[in-house]
């Protein structure tokens, strides 16, 4: 069933499309724990079919209410694998610690990649500051044939010492630093595969972003190569939407199927904070069955998820 630009039969939610490949702003729904379950069906397949998806005026939403709404779509990680310092339920996306002006899925270091993420705007600059997201999966959908396959047979290295704070060396504040510290605290290193096979939809996505550090066997030249290759075609205007801000606003994306990117177009003295809940996933799989594999770091106290069981 599409859920496109219409009120949706059952509930008072009315889904409205932004953009052909990915976006979309969901009206009438009052975010919390005690949605009832045909409007979560609903939230669940306007983010599997547009990715990701926004609410207006939630401003009665607090931490609290948050994270039991996002208990209805999954089951919430803990807010970070190294990062412990900005939040006990939800991670701070503070811009007094650090600006996360590069693109990236988020956690990709860890085996068992967030499946989604949900982030609430509590404070914002009074110009600047949105968010673009763009499609992994359309990004590999338009791929050329051989492209494709040339994707579908390579893996990526991702770690954390890739991180959106990988221009701190230019801008190096104590507060800053004290950040990148914390979150190099612990070293994880995980090879993923080019191309995932998204573990609910089934589509292929390209897994990539800031945290990859190289292509397994390939020369350094080559792995960046390859790698800007792939990642020009994800951040191409056309398979991208832009979010303005406003007090009040939540918005979730399936993170198996995006890249994000905070647009640092605000001055210092501005500031702008949000709260980020992820959910656990799955460990990756690509199109030939083979599963991500774990290279450095433990994860398991991050993703409150047991492991899949054995086949």
């Amino acid at each position: 069933m599409s859920v496109d630009d219409s009120t949706v039969p059952g509930t008072a939610a009315r889904v409205v499309r932004l953009g052909a490949h990915l976006g979309a702003r969901i009206d009438g729904v009052r975010l919390g724990g005690d949605l009832d379950p045909a409007t979560v069906a609903t939230v669940r397949a306007a983010l599997h079919e547009h990715k990701v998806i926004f609410f207006r005026g939630q401003h009665h939403l607090t931490e609290d209410g948050q994270y039991e709404f996002a208990q209805l779509l999954g089951t919430p990680t803990t807010p970070h694998p190294t990062v412990t310092s900005a939040g006990a339920k939800s991670l701070a996306i503070d811009s007094h610690q650090t600006r996360s002006n590069v693109w990236h899925t988020d956690v990709t270091f860890v085996d068992r990649v967030p499946s989604a993420s949900i982030l609430r705007a509590v404070a914002l600059p009074s110009y600047g500051g949105s968010t673009t997201w763009a499609s992994t999966v359309a990004a590999y959908a338009a791929l050329p044939a051989p492209l494709k396959l040339l994707a579908e047979s390579l893996r990526a290295r991702h770690t954390n010492r890739y991180d959106y704070a990988a221009d701190i060396e230019d801008h190096p504040g104590e507060r800053d630093r004290a950040y990148r510290d914390e979150f190099e605290s612990t070293y994880f290193e995980t090879e993923h595969p080019v191309v995932e096979v998204h573990p609910e939809t089934g589509e292929r996505a390209l897994l990539l972003g800031c945290f990859v550090k190289e292509i397994a066997g390939l020369s350094g030249t080559e792995s960046r190569a390859l790698f800007r290759l792939f990642q020009d075609r994800i951040t191409r205007l056309e398979h991208t939407t832009r979010w303005n801000w406003e007090l009040g606003d939540v918005a979730v994306w399936d993170n198996r199927a995006t890249q994000h990117y905070a647009v640092d177009d605000y001055d210092g003295a501005e500031h702008r904070r949000l709260t980020r809940i992820t959910l656990a996933g799955p460990v990756p799989v690509g199109v030939d069955g083979t599963p991500s594999t774990v290279l450095a770091g433990d994860a398991e106290s991050y993703v409150r998820a047991p492991l899949p069981r054995a086949a």
